[in-house]
Parts: structure tokens; C-alpha cells; sequence
């Protein structure tokens, strides 16, 4: 990712923090003078999401320090260590508020004030939540017409988890706040409590999942995970194509980052490639590489023989 991209993500991930903050204030208020369980949750859950966002924030900045003696690849995967912080504390303070709140109220029932504020709160908060939405969809978008595939799939493999975050967060905020709005309704209509904690529940439901999908995914990156197959291909495309390489014997890529890579490759140059011609090979095609790949921020290659070259005796 360039400088550009990661503006561009540090700008969706204050736009959801700002958003989510004033939206946390306001559904506190109203669950504090409704009485009503699932918008203390919903208050919950906006609250989870702009302590989600400032650790992404954090996330951000660990990850874009240069490379040192220390981290030879840099720092990028803080970025997913902090991402599966933030995820754990949205499992924690978002998911177990809500469904130990849902419990209660369905087991010892609840006094439900004036609702209507809430009703207010929850149309505004949707507005709102809807534009923090269209600032991550539109990036989004931005990236999966780069690498010509659907922003469903790019949602789904990329390693900008910083722009995952938001996206399935203020998702699961819509949601919650469609399934808040439900629970109040059918709660006013049959004058049961248990309806408003069942939405309190459906509410943790939902953040448990959020969370689980984003720390199962950050701890794969953690771990070492390879670039996209379709990214891989194209890799070997251009190392294929310069005129000093007769083939790819392998090609390694590690994500070290939020769509920062490294690539290790062995290559097959041509016999005549030798002494000070296969330097200049070699840091013509790194140049090549990191030139069509901005991603790219380290480059290994490996001069080997193909299967094809003559064995020794």
C-alpha cells in the first residue's frame, strides 16, 4: 500500500471514530431515559467500536515505522497484532455487555420509560453510521477496480485490516441498530420486556461474530500469510517477462503488513547472465518489481539453475 492508500485508510478509520463516539453518547442518553435494554447495548456497541477505532488508529501508526536493525521487515505486523486487540475488546465489552444485559432484562423484565428519543437516536445514528459506511465502501471499491475483481471478494482477502474493521463494523452497526429498532417496537406493542431483551441479545450475537471473523483473520496475517494467488500470478508475470529470466523456479511472498509484501524468488537467468550482468539483472528486475507492485517493500532473489540447466558430474 502507498502513502496515498494508507491516508486514505487512516481517513476512513477517524471518520468511523468520530462517528461512532457521538453515536455512543447519544444512544447512552436514550437507553438511560428509555429504560430500554437493547439501546444500552446498541450504546454498548458504538462505545466498542470508537475504542475499536482508536486502536486501529494505533494500529496504523506502528504498523508505518520504517524497518530497523531490530525488524529487519519493518513493522507492519503490529498493525494486525493491535487489529486483534481492538477485535478482543469488541468480543469482550461489546458482545458480553449485551448478552449478559439481554439476559437479565429477559429474566428479571424491565421498565420501559419514554421511547420515543430512542426511536430519534436510532434514526439519526443510522444516518450517520451510513455515511461512516459509504467512506469504507468507496475505498473499497477504489482497491477492487486496481486489482479488477468485486469488493466482495477484495473484503474478504484483503489484508488492509484496518478497512475490513470499519467495513464489517459499521455493517454489524446498521444491523444492530435495524434489530434495536425492532426489539423497541415489538416491546411497545405487546408490552413485553422480553422482546427488548431478546434484540440485546441478537445484538451481542452479532458483535461476537464481528469480533470472531476479524481475530481469526488478523492472527492468519500474524502468523505469515501469503499474498493473493491472483497477486502471486501477476508477480510472476513480470519476472517472467523481463529478458534476462528464462523461467521462476519459486516464488515465495509473505504479507509483512496491511498490503505491504515481501517477495523471494528463485530465478533461472539465462547461462550468459553471469558476474557483474546478473547484478544488474537482479536489481533491474527488483526495480521492475517494485515500480508495478508499490506494495512490494522487500525483494529476495535467488539466482538458481532450472530443471533444465546441465547437472555437473
Amino acid at each position: 500500500m502507498g502513502e496515498n492508500e494508507n491516508g486514505e485508510s487512516l481517513g476512513t478509520v477517524l471518520v468511523a471514530g468520530a462517528a461512532n463516539l457521538v453515536i455512543a453518547l447519544a444512544k447512552l442518553v436514550a437507553g438511560l431515559i428509555s429504560g430500554s435494554s437493547s439501546m444500552l447495548s446498541e450504546a454498548a456497541h458504538s462505545a466498542a467500536d470508537t475504542i475499536t477505532e482508536v486502536l486501529l488508529f494505533t494500529a496504523i501508526r506502528h504498523g508505518e515505522r520504517p524497518a530497523d536493525r531490530r525488524h529487519p521487515l519493518g513493522h507492519g505486523s503490529a498493525s494486525y497484532l493491535w487489529a486483534i486487540v481492538a477485535a478482543g475488546f469488541t468480543l469482550v465489552g461489546g458482545a458480553g455487555f449485551s448478552l449478559t444485559h439481554g439476559w437479565h432484562t429477559i429474566t428479571h423484565g424491565e421498565d420501559l420509560g419514554d421511547i420515543g428519543i430512542s426511536y430519534i437516536v436510532l434514526a439519526v445514528s443510522f444516518a450517520i453510521e451510513s455515511v461512516s459506511l459509504w467512506k469504507g465502501l468507496s475505498q473499497l471499491r477504489k482497491e477492487a477496480g486496481r486489482w479488477h475483481v468485486s469488493s466482495g471478494r477484495l473484503l474478504r482477502r484483503t489484508a488492509d485490516t484496518m478497512l475490513k474493521a470499519v467495513v464489517y463494523e459499521d455493517i454489524a452497526a446498521l444491523v444492530g441498530i435495524a434489530i434495536a429498532g425492532a426489539g423497541l417496537g415489538m416491546a411497545q406493542l405487546t408490552g413485553s420486556s422480553v422482546w427488548d431483551g431478546i434484540a440485546s441479545i441478537a445484538i451481542g450475537l452479532l458483535l461476537l461474530v464481528v469480533a470472531l471473523v476479524l481475530i481469526r483473520t488478523n492472527a492468519s496475517l500474524l502468523i505469515g500469510q501469503a499474498a493473493p494467488a491472483m497477486l502471486q500470478e501477476e508477480i510472476r508475470a513480470v519476472l517472467v517477462a523481463q529478458p534476462e529470466v528464462e523461467a521462476v523456479v519459486d516464488l515465495v511472498t509473505l504479507m509483512i503488513g496491511p498490503n505491504q509484501i515481501m517477495v523471494a524468488a528463485k530465478i533461472d537467468f539465462l547461462d550468459e547472465t553471469t558476474g557483474e550482468r546478473l547484478e544488474l539483472a537482479s536489481d533491474r528486475v527488483e526495480k521492475c518489481l517494485t515500480q508495478r507492485f508499490p506494495e512490494i517493500r522487500q525483494v529476495f532473489l535467488d539466482p538458481t539453475p532450472g530443471r533444465s540447466a546441465p547437472q555437473q558430474a
